[in-house]
């Protein structure tokens, strides 16, 4: 029996959030979702995902600390996928030289991201 792939999805937008939670799930990701920052900091603490998409700007702990945090604090290689908002460019480059592997801008295109996401555990 395959391994359920374990995702933690990261972001604060409640109808994004669901749509894509819901579009993983159907695709047959075991889903976990935070709403923030301190919800993205438990989830991490009860177990390491095999990858992370995750919002950039989140209330209580940005995707840029999350990269750091899972880069450099638990010295992790886990995928992480970066969505934001176009605009972001400075926040985009920061992301990418801490050690994010993608970015997706907003509007995200869920078919786009299951594409992205398969890619990286593809890499696996």
């Amino acid at each position: 029996m395959l391994k359920k792939i374990k995702l933690l999805l990261a972001e604060d937008d409640e109808l994004l959030a669901s749509l894509l939670n819901f579009r993983l799930q159907k695709s047959g990701y075991d889903v976990t979702l935070s709403r923030d920052g301190k919800e993205v900091k438990e989830s991490l603490a009860q177990g390491m995902p095999d990858v992370i998409v995750s919002d950039i700007m989140m209330p209580y702990f940005s995707g840029i600390e999350l990269i750091d945090f899972v880069r450099n604090d638990l010295k992790s290689n886990i995928p992480i996928i970066i969505i934001s908002s176009a605009g972001n460019e400075e926040n985009v480059l920061s992301a990418f030289e801490l050690g994010a592997n993608d970015f997706i801008s907003k509007p995200v295109n869920p078919s786009e991201l299951l594409v992205r996401v398969a890619r990286e555990i593809n890499k696996m």
